[in-house]
């Protein structure tokens, strides 16, 4: 009912009312960010872990923090879950957390910046001092209609940079990724530093125009299923880090992490120790073990391509038996993607069970008759290549009975949500536990 009320509304009236909220929440708490520095990542795929690894190097540097994710919350020690659902709160909510951390007297404030957040307002009035792009791939064209404007919309957390206030002695510093295709728009951007980065040294050929910019690139890449090992390399030091979270994307956050720590001066064998202190980052590639003899993984992917990465780059060269996928899609979102994403997860799991994620105002049957549509156009066939289980509780449950010795289970699409949204309701849901009680259950372990 609301949301149909909310289409009559013009933009102009909508945006306006997003505008006043956010000015009225910065005076009222007193713009807490001028105490803080305060770190902006946004991109498609890899905020919530690069946040998470950024605030890990700068607890280990000695200095207390602030943070604010899709999945969780921190101010100094105190750390709780996020349960809101929003990747960035609202500006209210955003402000009076900021207060808090102010208070706290948190030398840093590290933010995971949606695009619905910018065009909304909700970071009107944080004075960002360092501000990062993890990557921009297909998600949210039912918002902004058009990859260029998807892009729009990232790019003024970069434009905006050196318009908002200053702090003493603070540079502002922008963080690009030179694999993306965004980048020659956001480096662009006035910055007083501009660290870029890459998984490659050749990258380093597209900064012939930019020979301030400072380049990061990583060699001697080994993946392994418990992580990998790599060395970072400066323009003067190099160093070999051990990441204990698997997946060549992850050593690209590791890479933009190391980018931001290295801009506040801290130290590669700082930088070393706390990554390698890292072993779970919760609904990203998460391992469920509980001595069944296939392994389990959740991850939050749920774009065509952190799907895409998460298969290709990390599931199919561990895979020495099959791979059984389980995944859906959330509604009130892009369609568009749908039918792509089977497509994708269709290339490289031998068995996919379709199921419910997040449907909101969306028929959950609609959703996933369109991510049907995928396996039918690549010949897939039902009750064979693939199951249609709504319940996403029997889903995981089926997935799991078809898992033979070795083989890999990969459930998608919650990560370390805490709520299932259905059009009628919203019942508390946790992956990993559902998930292991299913395991016991399957596989008669403790």
């Amino acid at each position: 009912m609301f949301s149909s009320i909310k289409k009559l509304i013009p933009p102009w009236v909508i945006r306006s009312y997003h505008w006043f909220k956010a000015v009225l929440a910065a005076y009222y708490f007193g713009f807490p960010s001028q105490d803080m520095v305060v770190i902006g990542i946004t991109g498609t795929n890899g905020k919530t872990t690069t946040c998470n690894l950024i605030a890990k190097i700068l607890e280990e540097d000695g200095h207390k923090i602030g943070l604010a994710t899709t999945i969780n919350f921190q101010i100094g020690r105190k750390k709780w879950v996020n349960t809101t659902k929003f990747t960035t709160l609202s500006a209210w909510q955003l402000q009076s957390l900021l207060s808090r951390m102010k208070k706290s007297k948190c030398r840093y404030a590290i933010i995971e910046v949606s695009s619905h957040a910018i065009e909304q307002y909700r970071i009107w009035g944080i004075d960002f001092d360092i501000v990062a792009l993890t990557n921009l791939t297909r998600e949210h064209l039912d918002y902004h209609q058009t990859m260029e404007n998807y892009l729009h919309s990232k790019s003024k957390l970069f434009s905006q940079l050196c318009r908002s206030r200053r702090k003493q002695k603070i540079k502002k510093v922008s963080v690009i990724n030179l694999q993306d295709l965004s980048w020659p728009q956001l480096i662009k951007q006035p910055a007083d530093k501009k660290y870029t980065f890459s998984l490659t040294k050749q990258s380093q050929i597209k900064l012939s125009k930019y020979p301030h910019a400072i380049f990061l690139y990583v060699n001697n890449l080994e993946l392994n299923t418990a992580g990998s090992t790599f060395t970072i390399n400066t323009p003067h030091h190099r160093r070999t880090m051990t990441l204990h979270i698997p997946g060549k994307f992850n050593v690209q956050n590791a890479l933009l992490a190391t980018c931001i720590a290295r801009s506040q001066k801290i130290k590669l064998k700082t930088i070393r120790d706390a990554l390698a202190q890292i072993d779970l980052i919760p609904g990203r590639m998460e391992a469920v073990d509980l001595g069944q003899p296939y392994r389990v993984y959740i991850d939050y992917a749920l774009t065509p391509d952190s799907l895409e990465k998460l298969y290709k780059d990390t599931i199919k060269p561990m895979a020495t038996k099959k791979i059984i996928a389980v995944m859906g899609a959330c509604g009130d979102r892009d369609q568009g993607k749908r039918p792509i994403m089977t497509k994708i997860v269709g290339e490289y799991a031998d068995k996919i069970v379709l199921t419910h994620e997040d449907s909101w105002t969306e028929d959950p049957q609609t959703i996933i008759s369109q991510l049907e549509a995928g396996l039918i156009a690549n010949a897939k066939k039902l009750n064979r290549d693939y199951f249609i289980i709504p319940n996403r509780q029997e889903a995981i449950h089926k997935a799991l009975t078809f898992a033979k010795k070795d083989d890999i289970v990969v459930i998608t699409g919650k990560g370390a949500e805490t709520k299932m949204v259905y059009p009628d309701r919203v019942i508390d849901w946790n992956e990993r536990r559902v998930t292991e009680e299913l395991i016991k259950e399957v596989s008669h372990v403790n």
